[in-house]
């Protein structure tokens, strides 16, 4: 690993050169394959929730009341994100942002592993559904500081005319993860019975996690630490001053945009679970459709999102943050309405295109949040401020996604609850964008972040092509 006193890396953006391709692609596609093998972990969680975990773990209820309680231990996950975030973001600002991101890939891969070794609770009763909502929790806690270094270690390494796009491939490991999981849960559908699935088919795709991981792991190790927070502990000198808790200097000096950062998540977290985990179960228990019809769409789906992300990135980094953001949130808010329709045509081509520009739309809102939240914070407590206020969200917006939206269905017997409740995310979301500023082209450079209310930093060390 780098020596964090050694000085930024040759060809840094903050070394005052042009950053070398060879180098930031590099950069780009460690975090993004490790990015991508956490969250198959994660996902692979919720779409096992929505298919088999009701009747492994919680069989003496009926189906519905099954699937909020299974979705119920995914939102634990969630509750334990913000945690994840605050003790990854405050060594990450300690420590820097590499030993964070090998030891978040480690957790998750054991937590996930372990679950496919799991009993279910006709072998060991209530102590099944106990062993796993502590692994979900010990899930939840690493992918809480994973997301935070993922992004960071990119921005910091990238230069600001490009940041939009390059930090926006590690986002883009997030649907490849959901595609990933979805892809082996949709072979071993095809290929098994739904018996043989029950029985022990599902375990497959858990305890393949420790070949992946492995995998992410290795190439995760070869990553330099990121030549910002470097420069930012050589300024600091020989006998610095650390920031005792950078979380405590985030909410007092940077509030503002933690809120903003929180409200940005909410209509993007709460729609996308809802189009990617809370639709399989519309469609098997609510259309009683088969659950192929989903896990095809979704895997269907997740290549477009994976293919636009860098798009919507690569556009922000033209016309800026806000208005690609925007146009997603908005959008979204309209299409909530749209989704169920089509899905209430119960065919193969209507599922795909619900799925599909549900999430491109969702895209639109999530590739530029990389670059947009990590420019809101200063480099002494840039993984804190971004972890915290991309996680909080998560708990109210993501986490209870499904849960509330099958409570609606169960208490109402059709989607227009759900549709308004989306819709209500998104409002939130657009509220927050409109309200903050521009961050485009900001220098990264800056170790308080003092600049983050000046206007003319969006000028700083970048010159904007246009």
């Amino acid at each position: 690993m780098t020596d964090p006193t050694s000085g930024p890396t040759p060809g840094s953006a903050e070394s005052g050169e042009q950053p070398k391709r060879t180098n930031i692609v590099r950069v780009v596609g460690a975090s993004m394959i490790g990015t991508t093998v956490e969250w198959y972990d994660f996902f692979l969680y919720g779409s096992a929730a929505a298919l088999v975990f009701n009747k492994l773990f919680f069989p003496d209820y009926d189906p519905l009341v099954g699937v909020m309680l299974a979705f119920a231990t995914y939102a634990i996950g969630f509750v334990a994100r913000p945690l994840g975030g605050l003790v990854f973001g405050h060594f990450g600002d300690k420590l820097g942002r590499k030993k964070l991101l090998v030891l978040s890939l480690l957790l998750m891969g054991a937590a996930t592993f372990l679950m496919g070794l799991l009993p279910t609770y006709a072998s060991i009763g209530v102590a099944a559904p106990l062993l796993l909502i502590f692994l979900r929790l010990v899930q939840g806690f690493a992918v809480g500081g994973e997301w935070g270094g993922a992004v960071l270690i990119v921005s910091e390494h990238g230069d600001a005319k490009r940041r939009g796009f390059w930090a926006s491939w590690p986002q883009a490991g997030v649907p490849a993860g959901n595609l990933l999981a979805t892809a082996v849960l949709a072979v071993l559908a095809t290929v098994q019975s739904d018996a043989a699935f029950e029985a022990w088919g599902w375990r497959i795709p858990f305890l393949l996690s420790g070949v992946l991981v492995a995998i992410g792991l290795w190439i995760r190790l070869a990553v330099e630490e990121s030549p910002v927070f470097v420069e930012a502990v050589k300024k600091a000198g020989d006998n610095p001053a650390p920031e005792k808790a950078p979380i405590l200097t985030v909410l007092r000096h940077s509030w503002r945009e933690v809120l903003i950062a929180m409200g940005a998540r909410f209509g993007e977290n709460a729609s996308y679970y809802v189009i990617t985990a809370f639709v399989l179960t519309y469609l098997t228990t609510h259309l009683e459709l088969p659950k192929s019809l989903g896990l095809n769409a979704v895997l269907i789906g997740s290549a477009v999102h994976f293919a636009v992300i860098p798009f919507w990135g690569w556009l922000s980094d033209i016309v800026g943050r806000r208005i690609v953001y925007l146009f997603g949130a908005i959008g979204m808010g309209v299409w909530a309405f749209a989704f169920f329709a089509l899905l209430d045509t119960a065919s193969a081509l209507g599922t795909i295109v619900a799925v599909t520009v549900g999430l491109v739309l969702h895209g639109a809102m999530y590739s530029p949040q990389a670059a947009f939240f990590s420019e809101l914070f200063g480099t002494k407590v840039r993984y804190s401020g971004a972890s915290i206020g991309y996680q909080l969200a998560s708990i109210a917006a993501g986490g209870l996604a499904p849960l509330i939206a099958t409570a609606l269905l169960s208490s109402t017997g059709a989607s227009v609850a759900i549709s308004l409740y989306v819709a209500a995310t998104c409002a939130i979301t657009i509220v927050a964008v409109y309200l903050a500023k521009e961050t485009r082209g900001r220098s990264l450079a800056d170790v308080s972040g003092s600049d983050a209310d000046d206007p003319r930093s969006a000028d700083t060390g970048a010159t904007i092509e246009r």
